[in-house]
């Protein structure tokens, strides 16, 4: 019972963190599970399954207040669910993909600091709307990477429209938004292929993810937009720095 209750809460805090500034939950959640000795594309699977409610009840929440940025919405979709089915397929064929992480880790932590570098030179806040082109190449890598590695989605997405110009609380919304999509491409095939789930983890980390939804989308229309978009920026770094030096160290 206190392991299921440690999920929940787990979920609820993954959530609060996902929900306000469009990343986190997958990163989070599947570094906990690998960490309890869960073997990569099972880790991958539980956690993807968990987020189908989640991201759909996040995605709600960001529509109605107005977070979802139609424009941004469509190309990344598309792109997002190509991105899931054949990152999915590799993890999959592969089950373990340890050196990917570290290099998406680098990447990822250098557009943090830009993001950040950007804030605090105050530069004026605009909202942009990227090529379409420019979205299909966001979109692809982004879900392809999250569905590999059990996180990523949010982490490339997010800062990668904010350094674009896209309002932050726009981009947070819409990858919200395409989420879900994303998330329910990549658990149905690990359904299809991955029998051995383990419901006991997918259950608590659902209700609390779920329950959590609402609050998080309201914090990310409260936050002005230059301290959501630091958010952001740090909270990009720190994931990424924590995967670096566990990557080093093990």
């Amino acid at each position: 019972m206190a392991r299921l209750l440690l999920f929940a809460v787990f979920g609820v805090l993954a959530q609060l963190v996902d929900g306000s500034l469009g990343m986190g939950f997958g990163v989070t959640s599947t570094s906990l599970l690998l960490s309890l000795g869960t073997a990569s594309a099972l880790a991958s699977a539980t956690v993807h399954i968990a987020e189908v409610f989640s991201t759909l009840a996040s995605g709600i929440s960001h529509f109605r207040i107005g977070n979802v940025e139609r424009r941004l919405f469509w190309p990344l979709l598309v792109s997002g669910i190509l991105g899931a089915l054949a990152g999915t397929s590799a993890a999959i064929r592969f089950q373990d993909a340890p050196a990917i992480r570290p290099v998406v880790s680098a990447i990822l932590l250098v557009l943090g600091i830009l993001i950040i570098i950007r804030t605090f030179r105050g530069r004026q806040v605009t909202h942009v709307i990227p090529s379409t082109r420019r979205l299909l190449l966001i979109g692809f890598p982004a879900a392809f990477v999250d569905a590999l590695g059990g996180g990523g989605w949010g982490p490339i997405a997010t800062p990668t429209l904010v350094m674009s110009d896209v309002e932050p609380a726009k981009a947070v919304g819409t990858v919200n938004a395409v989420e879900f999509f994303v998330t329910a491409t990549i658990s149905a095939v690990f359904l299809l292929n991955l029998p051995a789930i383990d419901w006991r983890i997918v259950v608590p980390l659902t209700i609390g993810a779920t329950a959590t939804t609402p609050i998080a989308a309201r914090l990310t229309r409260r936050l002005p937009t230059r301290w959501l978009g630091l958010a952001v920026g740090i909270l990009i770094s720190l994931l990424s720095l924590r995967t670096i030096i566990l990557s080093l160290t093990s």
